[in-house]
């Protein structure tokens, strides 16, 4: 191994060390919820792996610890936090690695903008004292890419792709008005973010809401959620937890029909998190942090090999 590759994977474990830190003072505890479950997280364009045994009942690897540590919550824990390894398939990239680390963590009676401000906190952790600055979902549309989300139509959407040599994949058209706008923020305004400090998106459509409350902003219906970038690549997503356990429900079988629509796989829905949040999931916001960009971005790195112990890649 090259002698720089070992002193990045030594610090990597300094910062192991520093993020614990960071809750221990805080007074956040550490959980360690299974990796494995023979029910599924359920989102449209997360694809699982699959783990098959002796059993005959097939297990998932979590793409999130999401849903134990909201069960967790439920039953009575307080703040929490997880810093483990999680699996999503067919991501490999420069940026991407099937196996990849995350840090996530909730807060209980915490508000939505001071959420934000502890996960800019803990971003600083790894990048230095940089500035940051917020910016709405729609008035990112209008800054970086020149549209009114609200106003813009599908047609109006595809124009401004085929118009930029943008290729969007194949029955794009068959998700809807958010796969477009999803392309858009991700190839045109993504690159054009946190170039002088950290940015937080805020407030997306009630569409895009994912495990986020909704709720109404002047003439949108927007979804408590954020996202936060540093030169062009994003660190953190973060919500105000969804606790209503119907509406939940609901979503997840609506992003199952999706998948089915799309020709995917669906996926078997944890009765028991649906349970958890019957139970009574408390007033909280929650965040998850990919450690190993925030070691790329430290060390100025652009492949997420150059970071990881091993990569198959």
């Amino acid at each position: 191994m090259h002698p720089e590759k070992i002193q990045i994977l030594k610090d990597r474990a300094k910062m192991f060390y520093k993020a614990r830190e960071f809750f221990r003072k805080r007074g956040v505890i550490e959980v360690d919820c299974p990796i494995m479950s023979p029910s599924a997280s359920i989102d449209v364009h997360i694809e699982l792996i699959r783990a098959y045994g002796v059993s005959s009942t097939t297990q998932y690897l979590h793409a999130s610890p999401e849903y134990g540590m909201k069960k967790l919550l439920a039953e009575g824990m307080s703040d929490i936090f997880q810093l483990c390894h999680v699996f999503r398939d067919e991501e490999c990239s420069m940026q991407h690695n099937p196996e990849f680390t995350m840090v996530e963590w909730y807060r209980i009676n915490v508000p939505f903008s001071a959420m934000i401000e502890e996960s800019i906190e803990f971003i600083k952790e790894f990048v230095g004292d940089v500035p940051f600055s917020k910016v709405t979902y729609r008035d990112a549309f209008k800054r970086f890419a020149g549209i009114d989300y609200l106003q813009a139509s599908e047609e109006d959407l595809l124009q401004f792709l085929e118009e930029r040599g943008i290729n969007p994949y194949q029955n794009i058209e068959e998700e809807g008005k958010d796969a477009l706008l999803n392309i858009i923020l991700g190839v045109v305004i993504q690159p054009q973010l946190g170039q002088k400090g950290l940015t937080v998106v805020q407030y997306f459509p009630a569409t895009q809401a994912a495990l986020a409350q909704t709720r109404k902003r002047g003439e949108e219906e927007i979804a408590e959620r954020f996202e936060i970038f540093y030169q062009g690549v994003e660190l953190a997503n973060g919500y105000h937890e969804l606790t209503n356990s119907e509406e939940q429900h609901e979503r997840l079988i609506h992003s199952n029909a999706t998948r089915e629509r799309l020709g995917k796989d669906t996926l078997p829905i944890d009765d028991s998190f649906i349970k958890a949040l019957e139970k009574g999931l408390p007033d909280c916001c929650g965040v998850s942090v990919g450690f190993d960009r925030l070691m790329m971005l430290r060390h100025k790195r652009e492949d997420i090999a150059d970071v990881i112990p091993l990569s198959e890649k």
